[in-house]
């Protein structure tokens, strides 16, 4: 919930993010991402899983499938890739299969990528990611996390094959 007290939902059926007011009509709630069936058009989504709102209220998408995340500034009619795009790979410059995402208080991304067994850190304007955990720490399917006030990030990892569990690591 925001401080405007409205609830986003990311809906992966209808590939589309919308946020629902509490006081007033909350039956349709207003599109705020994708809308236009699944694809990889900058107007669409494919798997919105997990959603990050930011203090402006700009949206960020976890774009499973297309292997990117996308920002949704206010009003937006499509979206603005702020990491990815360049399809499904291990290089800095793409994403495999994005889930969980945290915007920092200067706008620095950071994604879990399930596949890729990585949390990758993406400052605002980057082309390309950095690997900060899962390069020299074995992490299992990540797919939330989190921050604390001391700097923490904890990782949840849904352990396909292996443990589910919640990890701390401290980043710089």
């Amino acid at each position: 919930m925001d401080d405007q007290r409205c609830i986003y939902v990311s809906d992966n059926e209808k590939q589309e993010v919308r946020r629902y007011r509490m006081e007033g009509d909350t039956k349709s709630g207003d599109l705020l991402a994708g809308g236009h069936g699944k694809g990889s058009g900058l107007n669409q989504i494919n798997a919105p899983l997990f959603i990050f709102v930011d203090q402006q209220h700009a949206v960020y998408v976890s774009d499973h499938l297309n292997h990117r995340v996308t920002k949704w500034n206010k009003n937006a009619t499509v979206g603005i890739v702020v990491a990815g795009g360049q399809g499904k790979g291990v290089a800095l410059t793409q994403l495999s299969h994005p889930e969980g995402l945290f915007v920092d208080e200067s706008s620095t991304l950071y994604v879990a990528e399930s596949r890729n067994h990585r949390v990758t850190r993406w400052p605002q304007g980057a082309t390309q990611g950095t690997a900060i955990i899962g390069v020299d720490t074995q992490i299992n399917w990540p797919v939330g996390l989190s921050f604390d006030r001391q700097g923490n990030i904890y990782v949840a990892e849904s352990g396909q094959n292996g443990p589910h569990r919640i990890q701390r690591f401290f980043i710089q």
